[in-house]
Parts: structure tokens; C-alpha cells; sequence
């Protein structure tokens, strides 16, 4: 791999049943909005349909205190392992990368108790000078916990 080629990887626990978690970013990323306000402010279908591989979405998110958008199109969504893969296609990340794909994994844990949520960035930058997407990581890992938080707070 080059120096403009990088890929980063984070785990992160969560008490909500994995299924229910690749579900929301496979089927309903639209419903992210209301689990986690402060990073994801709308998320909407801009060509295709919920759940379907080759839907193309329109994410507007606030990341590290500035209004950004994303339009990614849904690669892969695979039911068996839990994943789905986003590739994004225009918006605020297109300005330094020349290729960014996201995917994320959940899998059971302990009897299905907890879960393990695996996110994955692969990216090729536009140039050398351009940062690694550190805090995008942490982004979507918080963004992960606030949808626990979201489905496990006490009533």
C-alpha cells in the first residue's frame, strides 16, 4: 500500500442484540437521526430503496463541531455476517479522499448478551498532506454508542 492507501479499524462493545444493530445501519440508517442527534442530522434515499444494495443515500452529520454532508452508496449488505459496506460518492469527504468506503460488523457476543461492532474505513487520499480520518473513526464509534444508549436506557 502507498502512503495515500490507508485503512482503520475500531471495535466497540454495545448491549444491543447485533441483528438489531445491522439492521438500523442496513435497513434504517434514516432512524440514526433520532439515536444519535448531535453527530447525524438527517439521512434520506436519494436514488433506490431501504435495505437494497445499490441505494444511494444523502447523509447530512455534524463532525468535529462543523455541518458536513456524504452521499454513499450502499455496496453490500450481508445478513449473515452482520455487515454492511457504504462507499461514498460526493460531499464533504470527496475533498480530500479519492476513495472512502465504510463498513460496519456486528456480532453476538456471549450468548447474544452484548455485541462487538467492527468498523472498518479503507480510503485513498488525494495527496500526502492529507490526515489520516482518525477522528471520523471515533466518530462512528460514538456514533455506535449513542445507538446503545439510544436502546438501552432505562424507560
Amino acid at each position: 500500500m502507498s502512503l495515500l492507501h490507508g485503512k482503520l479499524e475500531a471495535y466497540v462493545g454495545i448491549r444491543v442484540a447485533a441483528d438489531l444493530f445491522h439492521d438500523i445501519f442496513s435497513g434504517r440508517p434514516h432512524h440514526i437521526s433520532d439515536m444519535a442527534p448531535e453527530k447525524i442530522k438527517a439521512c434520506a434515499v436519494h436514488e433506490g430503496d431501504w435495505g437494497k444494495p445499490g441505494t444511494v443515500i444523502n447523509w447530512d452529520y455534524c463532525h468535529d463541531g462543523v455541518a458536513k454532508v456524504a452521499k454513499e452508496v450502499i455496496e453490500d449488505i450481508d445478513d449473515v455476517n452482520l455487515s454492511t459496506t457504504f462507499k461514498v460518492i460526493e460531499g464533504d469527504l470527496m475533498k480530500e479522499y479519492k476513495n472512502f468506503k465504510l463498513v460496519v460488523q456486528a456480532t453476538p457476543q456471549s450468548g447474544g448478551e452484548w455485541s462487538l461492532v467492527h468498523w472498518t474505513l479503507e480510503y485513498e487520499k488525494l495527496n500526502e498532506e492529507i490526515p489520516e480520518p482518525f477522528s471520523l473513526l471515533q466518530f462512528v464509534v460514538h456514533t455506535s454508542k449513542d445507538i446503545d444508549d439510544h436502546h438501552t436506557k432505562k424507560k
